[in-house]
């Protein structure tokens, strides 16, 4: 893809829609963010509070419960794979909704929220630079609300061995990339952007959306998970994010392929040394 021209920098003040919208056009762009949150993230966080709801009120505490991801759905290896590639296909779809959704104003939706190819280059470097910024600290919030309990014991891969499982596993973390970035900063910017929201709403927003679909792993991952949230909205609306969600996706897609791969790959021995098992 030929590159294209970077935005300039949004001010950090707050930034008005160009052209003032009616009370309906209003109601429309508010019914349409929760109807997009509705088939995805938003989603994610109403059955992530059930699911804090019901691990606090049982008779377990969270340091004793546990939370799997990335699950065999069948003992035949074939039919898991055909369920792990399908369950990705149809859980990254709200991505492709969002961008037809953004794409209605004329203009091309991919470019408006930096998810091309325009800068690679640029794109890598500050996805590995905010993937280390927030992978390292990351594990030891984890491990420190292990410690305390506030945490349940995650585990990041529970796939049956199998020649596909590591190529899944790195889709299933693309997907995370794609969906949690594109809806959660991009999308979720551009709408309320179109509503007058200013930078600092826009980042606690975001910021309490993403603690809040990671609740089912307990206290401690919400907390986490809104701190990640603010440092990457925060730099999305950057003079360096340059409203860009391609970083993003970079980071979040290696932040997840290290915890999905390691754990799978990770002897069992090391992984109860480092208290992930």
């Amino acid at each position: 893809m030929s590159a294209q021209s970077v935005p300039p920098a949004p001010s950090a003040r707050s930034a008005q829609p160009a052209v003032a919208l009616d009370r309906p056009a209003r109601r429309r762009i508010g019914a349409e963010i929760w109807i997009v949150l509705g088939l995805s993230l938003g989603k994610s966080a109403v059955y992530a509070i059930i699911a804090i709801v019901a691990r606090l009120t049982a008779d377990t505490p969270l340091r004793d419960q546990s939370a799997s991801l990335n699950v065999s759905q069948s003992a035949r290896p074939y039919l898991d794979l055909t369920y792990q590639v399908v369950g990705i296909f149809f859980a990254v779809l709200p991505v492709a909704l969002a961008l037809y959704l953004l794409s209605a104003r004329g203009r091309s939706a991919v470019r408006a929220i930096g998810l091309d190819l325009a800068r690679p280059w640029r794109d890598l470097g500050w996805g590995f630079a905010l993937a280390a910024a927030i992978g390292i600290p990351g594990l030891a919030f984890y491990l420190a609300g292990r410690a305390v309990g506030i945490t349940v014991e995650v585990q990041a891969a529970a796939l049956d061995a199998a020649w596909w499982t590591v190529p899944v596993l790195i889709l299933s973390a693309l997907q995370n990339g794609l969906l949690e970035e594109v809806v959660a900063v991009g999308y979720l910017y551009e709408r309320t952007h179109d509503l007058g929201w200013g930078r600092v709403k826009f980042v606690v927003a975001s910021s309490l959306l993403r603690g809040s679909y990671h609740l089912y792993q307990g206290i401690g991952p919400f907390f986490g998970n809104v701190v990640m949230g603010v440092v990457f909205s925060w730099f999305y609306t950057s003079r360096w994010g340059r409203r860009r969600v391609m970083p993003l996706v970079v980071a979040h897609t290696l932040l997840d392929v290290v915890a999905f791969v390691g754990y799978a790959l990770l002897p069992l021995e090391w992984k109860q040394s480092l208290g992930l098992a």
